[in-house]
């Protein structure tokens, strides 16, 4: 056996050990990462907040209720392209369905009058509220059973085919708005 064959199957076992090494600390790093979305079977809990005109409102999610959360960034462009077909979801709700939209942050002057909105907006009530949900892409639609309870959420704007990152498809942000069981 010579030394550069010994070298060449040592620096081989060397490599692949730091590799496993490697693959064995990489892996708790990423279980540890938060999820980007809100799950089915989460909870939303009671909370406190501003309207974007000031007055205060309690959001709950009483005993046969449901609800719609429609979370925003005002400087989004997918935010920008979905908020006209969430206004047309608005306009269309049935009965009983309750629809709030939730902005993430503060809005430029002027933005109401350049992107009308037709359904009522409240100001997210902190960024610890939104880690909590895991609230970390938007647009994003939560359907909300009582108890707060996360039925189905949707992320993304209406794409035809819906299957592109950051899409939804309209049938299913229709059920997302599908009259309350």
């Amino acid at each position: 056996m010579s030394f550069s064959s010994l070298s060449r199957r040592t620096l081989i076992a060397a490599g692949a050990a730091l590799l496993a090494a490697a693959t064995v600390v990489a892996q708790p790093a990423a279980a540890a990462r938060p999820p980007e979305t809100p799950s089915r079977g989460d909870v939303v809990p009671v909370f406190e907040t501003m309207t974007v005109d000031g007055s205060a409102q309690k959001v709950d999610f009483p005993k046969g209720s449901k609800t719609v959360l429609l979370f925003f960034l005002s400087g989004c462009p997918h935010c920008h392209k979905m908020i006209p077909e969430w206004n047309q979801a608005f306009e269309r709700r049935p009965k009983g369905l309750r629809v709030l939209g939730v902005i993430m942050d503060q809005e430029p002057p002027g933005f109401w009058q350049q992107m009308p909105v037709a359904f009522p907006v409240l100001r997210a009530p902190g960024r610890d509220f939104l880690r909590s949900l895991n609230v970390n892409r938007v647009p994003l639609t939560l359907r909300v059973a009582e108890g707060g309870r996360i039925e189905d959420f949707g992320l993304g704007e209406v794409c035809s085919g819906g299957a592109a990152a950051n899409c939804i498809d309209a049938i299913h942000l229709g059920q997302l708005f599908a009259p309350p069981k």
